[in-house]
C-alpha cells in the first residue's frame, strides 16, 4: 500500500503523512504548511495509528478544521476525504479502505432531557460555532453570562450539570467538546434568514422526537450534523433549538413549549 499523503487543492503539492503525528499550520516550523490566511499558526494535526488516520483540530485555531464540510474536533479520516484547514482545502490519500460488514446496528444515544435554562446555556455557548467562520471557540462563562443577563457563577453551575448529562470527562477543552456534541446531536440550529420561510409545522424534521416533551424539559434531536449555515456573522444569527417549533420566543431564541 502506498503512504498515506495529503494533496493541497491550491498547489497540487502532494505530501506524504508521518507514521506519528503531522502537524498543520501557517508558522515555520509545522510539517505541512499552508499559507492561507484564514489557517492558525498551529491549526491541527493528524495522527497515524497502524493503517487509520484521524485529524484533530487543537482548539487554537480560529477558523477550525472540517471534513467533508462538517465541523471537525477529531475525526477518523476515509481515503479521499475532504480536510478543510480554515479555507484552505485539501484531500487525503493513501488510506486503507476495507469493508466492515455490520452486524449489529448501535444507535446513537439519545440527546438528555434538558430544562429550558440549560437550552438557553447551550444555545448561548455554541453560537460562534454556528457563524458563517467554521468552527471557532464555543462562548466562555463570562461571555454566556452576559448574554443571558444572569451570574457567571449561575452559569458555571449549568456547564457543571451539562458536563454530567452529555457524559463530557474532565481535562482540556471540556466547553469545546460539550459545543461538538451539542451540534452534532442537532440540539441547536440557526434560524432561517429573513425573508425564506420556515417548512410546514405538520413536516417533521429529520431526527427530530416527535410527540410532546416532558414537563419542564424540552427533547434533543438526534441529527447527525449541521453544515457550514450561511448567512450573517454570528453576532447576527438567531439560534433555535431542534425539535417541534411551537411556542414563543426569548429575545432571538426560539423554544419549545
Amino acid at each position: 500500500m502506498e503512504r498515506p499523503y495529503i494533496r493541497i487543492e491550491d498547489t497540487g503539492e502532494v505530501i506524504p503523512l508521518r507514521a506519528d503525528v503531522t502537524t498543520v499550520g501557517r508558522g515555520s516550523s509545522v510539517d505541512i504548511r499552508l499559507r492561507d490566511p484564514s489557517v492558525s499558526k498551529l491549526h491541527a494535526e493528524i495522527v497515524c495509528r497502524g493503517d487509520y488516520a484521524y485529524v484533530a483540530d487543537l482548539g487554537l485555531s480560529r477558523n477550525g478544521t472540517r471534513v467533508n464540510g462538517r465541523p471537525a474536533a477529531r475525526r477518523v479520516l476515509e481515503d479521499g476525504d475532504v480536510v478543510s484547514f480554515g479555507s484552505a482545502r485539501c484531500r487525503v490519500g493513501g488510506l486503507a479502505h476495507e469493508e466492515i460488514a455490520a452486524e449489529v446496528e448501535l444507535r446513537r444515544q439519545a440527546a438528555p432531557e434538558l430544562t429550558r435554562r440549560e437550552l438557553d446555556v447551550l444555545t448561548s455557548l455554541c453560537r460562534p460555532a454556528l457563524s458563517d467562520e467554521a468552527f471557532v471557540a464555543p462562548a466562555t462563562a463570562r461571555e454566556i453570562a452576559a448574554d443571558l443577563v444572569v451570574t457567571e457563577a449561575a452559569v458555571k453551575q449549568h456547564l457543571l450539570r451539562l458536563y454530567q448529562k452529555f457524559r463530557i470527562q474532565e481535562g482540556m477543552n471540556r466547553r469545546t467538546r460539550l459545543a461538538n456534541e451539542v451540534v452534532a446531536l442537532g440540539l441547536v440550529r440557526p434560524l432561517p434568514p429573513p425573508g425564506r420561510g420556515e417548512p410546514p409545522a405538520n413536516a417533521a424534521r429529520p431526527g427530530t422526537a416527535l410527540g410532546p416533551p416532558a414537563p419542564g424539559s424540552v427533547p434533543g434531536g438526534t441529527a447527525p450534523g449541521i453544515g457550514p449555515p450561511a448567512g450573517p456573522r454570528l453576532s447576527d444569527i438567531p439560534l433555535a433549538p431542534a425539535g417541534p417549533q411551537a411556542g414563543g420566543r426569548i429575545g432571538a431564541i426560539r423554544v419549545s413549549r
